[in-house]
Formats: structure tokens, sequence, C-alpha cells
């Protein structure tokens, strides 16, 4: 005997909705990469099949690398969440870069490196308005040398959140070469929300206020839009979560 249909649609429904939640989302800006790769593995396989089977591990990592998965953001006030995914590499006091305009006073900084198998995508650590954007080119030395911070291409921005100014960089690594930005001056985000990403492995370096509280330590693992990295608050009320998307 069969199930009856409205069993079926419901099992069928329940396999479709397991299919559409296992799914990553791919970010758009990694599509017409994902397309060249996939291009370019079709020729191959007309070449040499061993080179298509190659090109297909490549796409394979392309799509992987460009993933874009929900993130369920902590909201509790003066949190502030990791802009990245990836290794804190840096937990140590320096002046944020002159360009943004918040003076040469260390400050305590919080690095996260990502590799080229961590999600790309970065977000907004702390809710407010954007202040200002400063682009800087630079070399693309390894993201994990403390040289990086100022001799690398990098995009700095400001987020200042009732007063509080922080500063987010997008570092450009040995492999990455472009920083892609979301957002503009002027914009406001809330925490969580994406920011940009880089291409292909990088890192991103956010500089506290003082009196700020490190929750992480050197070599922990982060997940962009959902660790703490730091409290800006003097007591902490309960968190809540909010889906980020």
């Amino acid at each position: 005997m069969f199930p009856p249909p409205s069993m079926t649609d419901s099992m069928a429904h329940g396999i479709s909705e397991s299919i559409r939640r296992a799914a990553v989302p791919i970010n758009r800006a990694g599509r017409p990469f994902i397309a060249a790769f996939a291009v370019a593995t079709i020729i191959l396989f007309f070449l040499w099949a061993p080179l298509g089977f190659v090109g297909l591990v490549a796409t394979g990592w392309c799509t992987l690398f460009f993933r874009d998965p929900a993130r369920v953001t902590p909201l509790a006030p003066g949190l502030v969440i990791s802009p990245a995914d990836g290794r804190v590499a840096g937990v140590d006091f320096a002046a944020p870069p002159a360009e943004l305009g918040l003076g040469a006073t260390p400050r305590q900084r919080i690095s996260v490196f990502m590799s080229v198998f961590d999600v790309h995508v970065n977000r907004a650590p702390l809710g407010g308005r954007i202040t200002r954007t400063e682009h800087r080119p630079g070399k693309f030395l390894n993201a994990e040398d403390p040289a990086a911070s100022t001799e690398n291409e990098r995009l700095g921005m400001v987020i200042e959140d009732a007063g509080e100014p922080i500063a987010v960089v997008q570092i450009a690594g040995l492999v990455a070469r472009r920083i892609v930005p979301f957002v503009i001056a002027g914009d406001t985000v809330a925490t969580g929300e994406r920011i940009g990403l880089i291409r292909f492995g990088s890192r991103v370096d956010v500089y506290l206020p003082e009196g700020a509280s490190v929750l992480v330590a050197l070599g922990q693992r982060a997940v962009a839009g959902e660790t703490p990295l730091a409290d800006l608050s003097a007591t902490r009320p309960a968190v809540t979560a909010t889906r980020t998307g």
C-alpha cells in the first residue's frame, strides 16, 4: 500500500526543507569566479580528463571559498562580535592606522586570520554608523606577519555606537589581492551585518576603545557574526540573539 497523498506531500516537504537548510548560500560576488572555474574545467576535460578532475576540485574549492552561511548574532549591548571567521592571531596593543583619524595612542587590538578555507564574508563587529572609510594600497605580505598591519593593502572603517568609536581594518594577504566593501561612510549597520569580503586569505583587525574587556584568547577559533571578541560595558546583561541571514 502507498501512503496517503497528504503524508506523501508532508514527507516531500520535509525532505525539501532539510535540503534547503543544509544548503549553504554562495555570495553573489563569487559567482563570476565560480563560473570561470567551471568553464575552465569543461575545457580541461576536453583536453585531457585528468586535468578536468583537477579543475573540478578547484571549482569546488572556489565555490566553498565564497560560501555565505547565515549567522545568529548575540545582541547584548556592548558586545563586540568577530568580523571574520578564522583564528585569533593577535591580542595586543597598537595604534590604529593614521588615516582613520583615531590618534596615535595604542589601543587594544584583536586580529583574526582567515585561511583560504575559511568563510571570507566579513561582518560588522558592532552596530552603529560608519563615520569613515579609508582604502590604502600596499604590499601583499603574509597576513600573519606583524608588518602586514602597516605595509599591506587595507581598507579601514570607523564605526561609532553611542560615541564609542571602534576601528575595523580588512587587510589583504599573501594570496588575497582584492578587498570588496559592501558599505560606505554614512551607512548604518547592525551588529553582524555583512560589510565586505577579501579574496583570498587575509586578516581583519579590530581596534577597541579604552576599557574594553577582551573575551578571546590567542589561537582561539572565531566565527564571524557570532563569537564575542570583547565587552565594552561594565556589566553584561542577559544575551539574546538574532538571525542575521
